[in-house]
């Protein structure tokens, strides 16, 4: 596995961050999320290039946050590249009753957060939650994504992404995840019954950050291969029954305590009362990261609905190609979703597309009916002189 990645300073932008503690935010930045979309408005492509086997994700150059290179080397390769961040989603009921999916979609924190704080440019923010047990806790946290992961959490203020703020945003990314948890207890709303699994991803500068706690999934697409961003979390992989089996709690043909089919979620007290003891589920999130490059096309990030019906290779192969059909990531999430449906998928359904590169190769829209037709009799100068006189000479004779 390589440990090492080049990160450097990269360009900054202004944005409205919350105010320290006790100095009031502005409107904008407290405002409830309901449908947050922000899309960059100019147009991109893909390049077309080879699909191949997936790529593991011990295989990449995923950043270990305890040794980073030093980038000087690197830093005129670097200014060639900045991601162009736009982004599609969709989401569908599916075969169920009712709706417990959530999700967010940030394509620029600067629009959305506001005042005297410095990200690395771009900065976006991502997430998808899969509540289960009723709607109450994924429409809890997204509801309240903007306070909790930036404001509670003390995300940090600063514009390099080096070592240090690796190490500060996973911090405060953790202390999130488990504030929410916490919230969630307290929020007499949240029946305790209800829960959320959730995963969201970070874009600065050239670094994504993804934090997962659950079986949602991230899939990067790098030159067509599938690398998985994030490692589902459930009670049948080994790590995970090791895990809950050495804090008291049991697999019953495939659910944790006979419950549920993930083993770390948000909320879901009616399994981890009485509060602050020990519990097999837990909050607790796992980090990738890594440093983007011009390789780099966009990331899926999905519910296990997805995921249940369809491999990752799969999703970025079908993502790719959309792209280089049409170019509307949010025209790719609608066929990731109606795939899923088409494969029978038993789940509600969530999909956010992250487009990353921006290349100048699109394929040709297929021909209309008209289109074909006027191909058909369409003949050159030469062919029609050719006709002609072949038409005289008959009526001549």
């Amino acid at each position: 596995m390589v440990v090492e990645a080049e990160v450097v300073s990269v360009p900054v932008l202004d944005v409205q961050y919350f105010a320290a503690k006790g100095n009031s935010p502005t409107a904008a930045a407290v405002h409830e999320i309901e449908d947050v979309v922000t899309v960059s408005p100019s147009p991109r492509r893909l390049s077309q290039v080879r699909i191949s086997d997936s790529v593991p994700a011990d295989q990449l150059d995923i950043i270990s946050s305890k040794k980073i290179s030093d980038a000087e080397a690197i830093e005129s390769a670097v200014l060639q590249f900045v991601p162009s961040i736009r982004s599609g989603s969709f989401a569908d009921i599916g075969p169920r009753r009712y709706m417990e999916d959530e999700h967010v979609r940030i394509d620029d924190l600067s629009v959305q957060l506001g005042s005297v704080f410095k990200f690395p440019k771009p900065s976006a923010f991502y997430g998808v939650f899969d509540g289960h047990g009723g709607p109450e806790a994924a429409a809890y946290i997204r509801k309240n994504a903007m306070r909790i992961f930036f404001e509670d959490a003390n995300f940090p203020q600063t514009s390099e992404v080096d070592n240090i703020f690796l190490e500060e945003v996973e911090n405060s990314l953790r202390k999130a995840f488990h504030l929410a948890d916490l919230a969630l207890a307290d929020d007499c709303s949240v029946n305790t019954s209800s829960g959320t699994t959730a995963l969201t991803a970070f874009v600065f500068g050239r670094l994504l950050m993804v934090a997962n706690a659950g079986d949602c999934r991230a899939v990067l697409c790098r030159k067509g291969e599938a690398i998985d961003m994030s490692q589902d979390h459930r009670p049948i992989y080994p790590s995970e029954r090791r895990r809950v089996e050495e804090l008291g709690g049991y697999i019953d043909d495939g659910y944790l305590n006979g419950v549920l089919s993930v083993s770390r979620a948000l909320g879901d007290w009616d399994m981890k009362l009485p509060r602050g003891s020990p519990s097999p589920l837990i909050a607790e999130p796992e980090f990738r990261k890594l440093v983007l490059t011009e390789e780099d096309e966009f990331l899926i990030i999905g519910c296990d609905g997805i995921w249940d019906v369809m491999s990752s290779q799969h999703a970025v192969s079908l993502v790719r190609h959309g792209l280089r059909r049409h170019d509307d990531p949010e025209q790719c999430a609608r066929d990731i979703v109606m795939e899923a449906l088409r494969r029978n998928t038993f789940d509600n359904l969530t999909v956010i597309i992250v487009c990353f590169s921006s290349t100048d190769y699109q394929e040709p829209s297929p021909p209309t009916p008209r289109q074909r037709k006027q191909r058909c009799f369409s003949l050159s100068t030469e062919a029609l002189c050719s006709l002609r006189n072949l038409l005289e000479g008959s009526a001549n004779r």
